[in-house]
């Protein structure tokens, strides 16, 4: 699998940088000299064939009463664990129909179209609607009808277990005349045959703000200006000491874009900077900063004194990669498996000498080929970090797990009184490639991003 992580841009102190990384999956089938295989669509999930009481109404023209029999079938999916706002292609399949050939003429091939419905229940509930392709094998006269798969989709729209059970189908058979043969679940719902684990997408917290000012006398008032926050909301604007809010704080409505400008009093010597969030206490998912600040004492200073000062300057967050390619191993057609590699090497620096920590992320999108597609959710990594010795700061790896579309911590430091150092940071990357893949070269884009 190659991936290039080229850097896409470089800011000023403090703000987010974005570097991407295409990940390309190469795998060799066996036996084929020269061709290439690897994921297409993400594969379906373990699933349990399931039996369940039916009863099947013939068409009026067979003069048979309705049948009742099991039906044997089986619910698979495409995404076992989507987000919340993903769409999930959903497959069911019905190996043993209630229902047989109503009448003693033999159909013919491709003249029956199957429809169905799948209930969900659990953390979301409705029913998806599904459809089969007009296809089937010659059926004989009073004999049983074939199994068929029919599809669906359906979007995410709550986190939790969402169970999936087969649900009515209908068989229509398109010869000589237009007939109907609709079988309904006796004791709704059917036994679950299928469940997924869905996630929150997490959104990203784009809210900021900046100072007119990086230090004041104590009692100065120093300009805050926020974007981003929640239009009309109630917003505190507070001076950090280290970890610890202070005394300085005060309160401000952001406007209809969810930007405000405050002029906030600054006193308690110890200050190291300023934050701003909604709610009743910081919390970092709806706050912003905390941005430097120092207050500079201004204490007299006694007779026939000198005051000698000394300055350190405060320097860039900053992100580099030990190249942009990553290539992963081969995994055989027929067999599938996990197709595995090393991240490019990252390097952050954090000299801005603050009280913020940082973190850095990765999403990736799905893998595509020529061939077909794989889910970014088959995309997994197992962090590592290292600190520099002497560093202010402790860089900590993020979970091992998927990454996903929604995106995944790669690393992160916390926030401290002082914080800064370098840091290097790899991870252990794998594709879960099901066993029978087309083959092709399958490529994605992971995007690093550093806050």
């Amino acid at each position: 699998m190659a991936s290039p992580l080229t850097p896409t841009s470089a800011r000023s102190r403090g703000r987010r940088r974005r570097w991407t990384a295409v990940l390309g999956a190469t795998v060799l089938v066996a036996g084929a000299a020269g061709a290439l295989a690897a994921p297409a669509g993400a594969l379906t999930a373990a699933s349990t064939p399931v039996d369940f009481l039916t009863r099947c109404v013939p068409p009026p023209i067979a003069g048979i009463p309705p049948i009742e029999g099991t039906t044997t079938a089986e619910i698979t999916v495409d995404k076992a664990t989507p987000k919340v706002g993903d769409t999930v292609t959903v497959t069911y399949t019905v190996t043993k129909p209630a229902a047989s050939n109503p009448v003693d003429i033999s159909l013919p091939a491709d003249i029956m179209t199957p429809t169905g419905k799948v209930a969900l229940g659990g953390a979301q509930s409705g029913e998806i609607t599904v459809t089969g392709p007009k296809k089937n094998p010659p059926v004989p006269g009073k004999g049983a009808f074939p199994p068929f798969s029919m599809t669906g989709t359906f979007t995410v729209t709550a986190p939790g277990s969402i169970t999936l059970s087969p649900g009515d189908y209908n068989i229509h058979t398109s010869y000589i005349m237009e007939l109907d043969t609709p079988c309904t679940v006796k004791n709704p719902p059917a036994p679950v045959s299928e469940t997924v684990v869905a996630a929150d997408q997490p959104g990203a917290n784009e809210r900021a703000l900046q100072l007119a000012t990086a230090s004041g006398a104590p009692g100065a008032r120093v300009t805050v200006t926020g974007s981003k926050f929640t239009p009309l909301a109630e917003v505190t604007v507070a001076g950090r000491a280290g970890a610890a809010q202070t005394a300085d704080t005060m309160t401000v409505t952001t406007d209809d874009t969810g930007g405000f400008t405050a002029r906030l009093k600054v006193s308690d010597k110890a200050t190291t900077g300023v934050v701003a969030y909604e709610g009743a206490s910081w919390n970092p998912d709806k706050g912003a900063g905390p941005a430097a600040y120092t207050v500079v004492d201004d204490t007299p200073q006694p007779p026939d004194s000198q005051k000698l000062t000394a300055s350190v300057t405060a320097g860039e967050l900053s992100m580099s990669q030990a190249g942009d390619t990553v290539q992963m191993t081969a995994v055989d057609f027929g067999q599938g498996g996990a197709s595995t590699g090393d991240l490019r090497t990252v390097t952050v620096k954090d000299f801005r000498g603050g009280p913020a920590g940082w973190s850095l992320t990765g999403k990736v999108t799905d893998f595509t080929g020529t061939a077909g597609s794989l889910g970014a959710d088959k995309l997994s990594w197992t962090p590592a970090c290292t600190t520099k010795q002497g560093s202010p700061s402790v860089c900590a790896p993020g979970s091992a797990g998927t990454v996903g579309s929604g995106g995944a911590t790669l690393a992160s430091t916390p926030n401290a009184t002082l914080t800064g150092g370098e840091f290097t940071i790899d991870a252990k990357v794998s594709l879960d490639v099901p066993a029978f893949t087309a083959p092709g070269t399958y490529a994605g884009v992971l995007t690093l991003t550093l806050t």
